[in-house]
């Protein structure tokens, strides 16, 4: 399908230029393509884990990574990524899930946005952080593996509500989160597949690793010009929550 490398193309594009990594819209993209449920958030996670390596590499080289404000929320985050991968779910639950989280995401595009990652803030205060970090980070983990969501999405405005980081910061610990917990989520994803039926299935959408890494890439090194970034977002925003609707509704009339 050309049409779906393309939009992951763009998807990686626009999510590397703000250091997240597009499982949200990658997701609502394979349910749009009918994707088989099981392997959908393989794709995602891998698609995660492509995008988000160069980010969080780079941001760590800039000096925008505060390992006492990631270290927490990853001690959680990770086994629970794993669990959340591991867990076998039915369809009709994993749609339920999926399509809530999808709108939850779709409407943090729409109202909030993602972090401006250039522009610096308060020095951070990390007293609620180690007393809440790994609660949140243990259920945003659970639910990155469950569905292939990487949780960056969620983090990132309740991050910076709590006022514990600098925007750059609050970029670069989301970027870091979604790739340790999209590695741990996929290992948990690839250890319950049944056979090799579903072996070759997920392994069949290789091809859009290759997209994701060129607008990855594109997106982290140039920024988005074409459009403006809130347009891009509202419009991303308004397609993962067309979808997570769409999922609730077939979830119910099931």
């Amino acid at each position: 399908m050309p049409w779906l490398a393309l939009a992951f193309l763009c998807t990686a594009a626009l999510y590397a230029s703000v250091g997240f990594g597009g499982g949200s819209t990658y997701t609502a993209l394979l349910v749009l393509a009918d994707t088989d449920y099981r392997l959908i958030p393989i794709v995602s996670l891998s698609c995660n884990l492509v995008v988000v390596t160069g980010g969080s590499i780079a941001f760590a080289r800039r000096g925008w990574l505060d390992r006492d404000l990631a270290i927490p929320l990853a001690l959680a985050s990770v086994p629970m990524a794993w669990l959340g991968g591991a867990t076998t779910i039915e369809r009709e639950s994993f749609l339920l899930i999926l399509g809530g989280a999808l709108v939850a995401a779709g409407g943090l595009l729409v109202t909030r946005g993602a972090p401006v990652i250039d522009v610096d803030g308060p020095r951070p205060s990390r007293t609620r952080l180690w007393t809440l970090g790994p609660l949140a980070g243990g259920g945003l983990g659970y639910l990155a593996g469950l569905v292939g969501i990487g949780g960056g999405i969620f983090l990132a405005p309740a991050l910076h509500l709590l006022r514990v980081a600098p925007p750059k910061t609050v970029a670069s610990t989301a970027s870091v989160f979604i790739l340790v917990n999209s590695l741990a989520g996929l290992a948990g994803q690839w250890f319950k597949l049944s056979g090799a039926a579903d072996t070759a299935g997920a392994l069949g959408h290789g091809w859009l690793l290759v997209a994701v890494l060129i607008g990855g890439q594109a997106g982290s090194r140039a920024g988005i010009h074409l459009l403006s970034g809130g347009l891009l977002r509202r419009l991303t925003g308004t397609l993962v929550l067309f979808v997570g609707l769409r999922l609730l509704w077939t979830a119910w009339s099931a």
